[in-house]
């Protein structure tokens, strides 16, 4: 009867130890759930002033529009213009300014153009035939009475049938005013144009 007894009992201890080291292991796993979700939680929390940081797509659209509109019209003093144009364009930075009030484009990308179509000023077409921006007429280079009416046409035509027509980046621009592989550009200086005309343009708005 005691044998049987003791029997029992040790069955009990070991089914009670049984079940404490289950209970034992159900709050082990609970409690790292809990760990976990409040970690997750934190994540979530710290990531959520980036998001709000990050620009909408409004923002980001504005701010392209307002890049494309610096090609139009701009306020620039002809004396800043001036002290970078030499040989030809020398003292042209009123009529750039002119140009660029009458057609609505930044005088500063006329200037840039001009720069680097002629060397600063120092092209034969400029030199002989007042063409400052390499406009092409029928007979091929255009021959002007004065460097001002040649920036005023320049400005007409880039303001009409570039800017107008949806190319408002200098890199849209030169892909028609001045296309790599051009027949009339057989020794490829139309590969630096948009490079060029970049770099002018910039060094006026400094």
């Amino acid at each position: 009867m005691m044998i049987n007894t003791i029997s029992r009992n040790e069955k009990l201890r070991s089914q009670m130890d049984a079940t404490l080291n289950s209970d034992n292991l159900f709050s082990t796993i609970l409690n790292q759930l809990l760990i976990q979700q409040e970690q997750q939680n934190q994540k979530t929390i710290e990531a959520a002033p980036i998001m709000n940081k990050l620009p909408s797509m409004d923002s980001i659209e504005l701010r392209h529009i307002s890049q494309n509109d610096s090609l139009r019209y701009e306020p620039v003093s002809p004396e800043k213009l001036n002290h970078q144009l030499k040989g030809k364009l020398a003292g042209m930075g009123e009529a750039f300014v002119q140009a660029g009030q009458r057609y609505n484009i930044n005088p500063a990308l006329l200037a840039a153009i001009a720069i680097h179509e002629t060397g600063n000023g120092k092209s034969r077409a400029a030199i002989v035939k007042n063409n400052v921006a390499g406009m092409m007429g029928p007979n091929g280079l255009k021959h002007y009475q004065s460097v001002e009416d040649s920036i005023m046409d320049m400005a007409r035509n880039l303001s009409k049938n570039y800017l107008d027509k949806g190319l408002t980046t200098i890199s849209k621009i030169g892909g028609k005013y001045a296309p790599i592989g051009a027949k009339n550009d057989p020794t490829g200086l139309n590969n630096h144009w948009v490079s060029g005309v970049n770099r002018y343009f910039n060094q006026f708005k400094v």
